[in-house]
């Protein structure tokens, strides 16, 4: 997930900097993105994947309309 590596850099680079504060908020940010990704693997129904398939329905072309009627 991009936004749990984007928060882990910003924990590594908070951590090198000695910004506490940043790194505590960081961390609470972080723990709560990995429990909301926990409820939606866990959701019934839920695949994650990095694939996905599309069935797209058949279409058929409208009926001309004759003239006329």
């Amino acid at each position: 997930m991009v936004i749990r590596d984007n928060l882990l850099d910003r924990i590594a680079e908070a951590e090198k900097e000695g910004w506490l504060g940043e790194f505590e908020g960081l961390r609470v940010s972080f723990a709560g993105a990995e429990s909301r990704i926990d409820q939606i693997d866990s959701a019934p129904g839920s695949v994650r994947s990095t694939s996905a398939c599309c069935v797209w329905p058949r279409l058929t072309p409208p009926r001309r309309r004759e003239q006329g009627r």
